[in-house]
């Protein structure tokens, strides 16, 4: 069927998100769009800095600054190889991916996945991607990296469409950053942030702890993996096999031995041996870490809310696909000799060429953003506007989750965007009776909902890239048009519980009640 025909049940559906994907496609490639976005944030922000403007937060002042002046001059040339260096996603990116390319390249991956869902139901496979993709913001933003490829060769396994597996993956990923079934380090972030608005400004409310949203980020995390699994089920799948998009890779990286999920004793043997090795490296590290003068201990002897040991979050990930890849490749011949495995590690950074230059772009953008203090004008301007309309209860919960969401579209990163959201809105809520451990967790609505949707997600350029090997010609705007139909769901759905929270006066967390006083 062709790509832009769309069936008679889904019309309405097809029409509008194909009308968004062609607008979007006509956008720029993410390269130019991002310069575009770089000239418009140095314009805006030397006008801005001209007529002096200033943003007050945290009890500060600071100047808006404009790249058009002595000081943005002086940035955009010393700063340029340090702000594509220095791109956050850089380091996580490069070095999980050559430990992830050794175990694709060993063939570890595609024998895991076959082995794991050889007999796994079709139906249940959505479901299963969406509870792995929103429980792996255990992983940070590495499960950005990691769970959106992994679904889709488990999709393929399965005899699905695996771009409906890339696309389930990486919403699910996005859905659940800000939230897991157990506590994070995302939680202790949060709670010292909100703990230090509420002392600085001797506000009432309890203290907020690491497990004060644990409730609800439970409840939201199970009900966001049954939508989840619905939609890639029911919506998403459905209308990647109407646009005609094809299920063979056309990549020269395409996998055919995901097409057959049997086992050979060669393959069952490697991965005997490469699940000893991952036991292996746990075994030592888990040693390491409970060793009373370990080094990856903090000063005092923990673990949170900073530590050596969350600080190695990315060299773990990498030896766990690497060390059990370089064994399962070495049992099974596809590594050969010592000399495979740096060229199955190059191989990997060859597939991230495109996502290399656009960081480079995008680095320069991000960095200009927050030289300019131009991000937290926004959110503070913001801010403002929602006192001035003065929202009151639920209706107040609503609007700043509402201006969360709008405000996530330009600053993506959470703990950012709470430090300059929760000096306005924890003392804000505390006035009209709410707790601020409810401004949390309202906050964590509206972080979360709109990250899959953004341009200035780095990620969604990485996502991009996994799906041009199935449709080399696809945009930016193939991307959003295909993300959308999860956003509103998981906004509502989210907000729903929320209010249920709300209106049922349920406990947040432990301790953490939504009202002051009950």
């Amino acid at each position: 069927m062709s790509g832009r025909t769309a069936s008679p049940s889904g019309s309405v559906v097809d029409r509008a998100l194909a009308a968004i994907e062609r607008i979007a496609n006509r956008l720029p490639e993410p390269f130019f769009l991002f310069g575009a976005l770089y000239l418009v944030v140095a314009g805006v922000s030397t006008v801005l800095a001209a007529a002096g403007v200033e943003v007050r937060a945290f009890g500060e002042t600071k100047p808006l600054r404009g790249l058009f002046s002595g000081p943005g001059v002086e940035f955009l040339l010393t700063k340029l190889g340090a702000n594509f260096i220095g791109f956050p996603p850089m380091e996580t990116v490069l070095t999980i991916m050559l430990g992830v390319g050794l175990a694709e390249r060993s063939g570890l991956l595609t024998a895991l996945v076959r082995w794991g869902f050889r007999g796994a139901p079709r139906w249940a496979v959505p479901y299963a991607v969406s509870f792995v993709g929103i429980s792996a913001s255990l992983m940070a933003d590495a499960a950005f990296i990691i769970v959106p490829p992994l679904a889709m060769m488990v999709f393929k396994a399965a005899g699905r469409h695996p771009v409906a597996g890339l696309l389930g993956g990486f919403a699910a990923v996005g859905a659940g950053i800000a939230l897991a079934p157990v506590v994070m380090t995302i939680d202790v972030l949060y709670a010292g942030i909100t703990n230090q608005v509420s002392e600085s400004m001797s506000i009432g409310g309890s203290v907020v702890t690491p497990v004060s949203n644990y409730y609800f980020s439970l409840a939201s995390s199970l009900v966001l993996t049954v939508v989840a699994g619905m939609l890639i089920d029911r919506l998403i799948e459905p209308r990647v096999v109407r646009a005609g998009v094809p299920r063979d890779e056309t990549a020269a990286t395409a996998d055919p031995t995901l097409d057959d999920v049997g086992l050979g004793k060669p393959e069952r043997r490697g991965l005997t041996r490469a699940a000893a090795s991952f036991a292996l490296v746990g075994v030592l590290m888990i040693s390491l870490a409970l060793w009373p003068n370990s080094p990856l201990r903090n000063a005092e002897g923990g673990f949170l809310p900073e530590s050596p040991l969350l600080d190695s979050v990315t060299t773990l990930l990498f030896l766990t696909f690497a060390v059990p890849g370089i064994v399962y490749g070495a049992v099974v011949g596809t590594i050969a000799r010592a000399a495979d495995v740096p060229k199955m590690m190059a191989a990997s950074l060859r597939e991230l060429s495109g996502f290399l230059i656009t960081a480079f772009m995008l680095g320069q953008l991000i960095a200009l953003f927050n030289w300019t203090n131009l991000g937290g004008w926004i959110a503070v301007s913001g801010a403002d506007a929602m006192r001035a309309f003065s929202f009151d209860g639920y209706l107040a919960l609503f609007g700043f989750v509402v201006l969360v969401s709008l405000l996530n579209l330009v600053i993506v990163s959470g703990p950012g965007l709470w430090s300059i959201t929760a000096a306005v809105f924890v003392p804000m809520f505390t006035l009209i009776g709410l707790e601020p451990g409810l401004a949390q967790a309202a906050f964590r609505v509206g972080d979360s909902a709109t990250q899959i949707i953004t341009p200035m997600n780095p990620y969604m350029i990485v996502v991009l890239a996994q799906l041009r090997r199935y449709e080399p010609q696809a945009g930016m705007g193939t991307l959003l048009a295909r993300m959308l139909p999860f956003v509103v769901p998981f906004w509502g759905v989210w907000m729903l519980v929320l209010a249920v929270f709300y209106f049922a006066d349920l406990p947040l967390g432990p301790g953490m009640e939504v009202h002051i006083g009950r």
